[in-house]
């Protein structure tokens, strides 16, 4: 049984799946509306480093064919990442040296600008990561759901929040449930469920405001990343540039540390901009967005992109769980265990995870 129709609890469903397990999922809304469709849409492979890269190499592969069939868009497009800076050429140029080329190609500041649609202003150039992909976020959940629900043996139960699970037993406001291993893959929701486990991780909500943004004619194939996301992602994070950037930025955009942005961008499928993101962090939140990070958000957007004919259709705020380390597997009991991704990596990397944590459970 899995708790949750998230796309990390979706993924052990697939991976029962495929080895030939009966699977009941049980999600508590009528349909996913968390982190699996407040993202970018943004499998980040390259930039990962360790058990994430791998996890993230597997799950390039799973995306990939589950996009054939359940039947949503998964696009093999990679991602731009502009430099405007020396520091951000010199981490880049260090991953292309440890990654090679097949991983990331340099680009020229021409080049940079002929693949993304972004201001020549202070460009020094940058790199393509061709192995990212860009995913159909708001309709992958709902798709890989509806796929798993057509496989024999393979329930999904809308609307039924669960109450408590143990050994072999689910509880919920629809009754009790029974299945031989329950996997709990609730997110930063995991302390309503199993508080112990979540307080022995150290789980906390990272939350992030994110913008959909209106951009008549622009056209963005690549997800596009900043110097921003160089201090985020680890492959770029432990270059020396990124250290260098780091602590200038220290000094000349505290404000750009202060509010943890991640300026990157993804486009939908209508065309609109996904624009994001500030991150703050705590055990819970207060519930108010901050408008002085969406208009740091705006402005760097306009400055990268060049224009300022830029239009907010949608504001909202994505939560996910945050921990020490990336991943959290712990086996509660013989018949329980609790799974997370604790790092904001779940769209890259649940799919590689899943079938490690499903084995594990033979």
């Amino acid at each position: 049984m899995v708790v949750g129709a998230g796309i990390v609890g979706l993924a052990h469903a697939v991976a029962a799946v495929e080895r030939g397990m009966s699977v009941t999922v049980v999600e508590r809304d009528a349909h996913a509306v968390g982190a699996s469709v407040r993202n970018f849409g943004h499998a980040c492979i390259t930039a990962q480093t360790g058990e994430a890269l791998r996890f993230a190499e597997h799950a390039r592969g799973t995306w990939l064919r589950l996009g054939e069939r359940a039947g949503f868009d998964v696009a093999e497009c990679g991602t731009v990442v502009a430099a405007r800076s020396a520091e951000e050429t010199a981490a880049l140029e260090e991953l292309a040296e440890l990654r090679g080329p097949d991983q990331v190609r340099l680009l020229t500041a021409d080049e940079t600008t002929s693949t993304a649609p972004i201001s020549a202003e202070g460009l020094h150039g940058g790199a393509l990561l061709p192995r990212d992909l860009r995913v159909d976020q708001r309709r992958a959940a709902a798709a890989i759901a509806a796929w798993l629900a057509e496989q024999p043996g393979v329930r999904v139960l809308w609307g039924t929040p669960v109450l408590s699970v143990e050994d072999g037993l689910v509880r919920t406001g629809q009754g009790s449930l029974h299945g031989d291993q329950v996997v709990v893959c609730v997110g930063h929701d995991l302390d309503r469920i199993l508080p112990d486990a979540a307080e022995a991780a150290g789980i906390r909500r990272c939350v992030l405001q994110m913008l959909q943004l209106r951009t008549p004619g622009l056209e963005l194939g690549p997800a596009l990343l900043t110097g921003t996301s160089m201090l985020r992602y680890p492959a770029l994070a432990g270059t020396e540039g990124a250290r260098a950037l780091r602590e200038r930025w220290s000094e000349q955009r505290p404000e750009l540390l202060a509010a943890s942005v991640n300026h990157m961008l993804t486009q939908l499928p209508g065309g609109d901009l996904v624009v994001g993101d500030t991150h703050t962090y705590a055990r819970t939140p207060e519930p108010w967005s901050s408008e002085e990070f969406d208009e740091l958000l705006l402005a760097e957007t306009r400055a990268l992109l060049g224009r300022d004919d830029l239009a907010v259709v949608r504001r909202w705020q994505g939560v996910y769980a945050s921990a020490d380390g990336e991943f959290l597997r712990t086996r509660v009991s013989p018949g329980v265990t609790a799974v997370a991704v604790t790092s904001g990596i779940g769209m890259t990397t649940a799919f590689g995870l899943a079938p490690t944590v499903v084995e594990s459970l033979a």
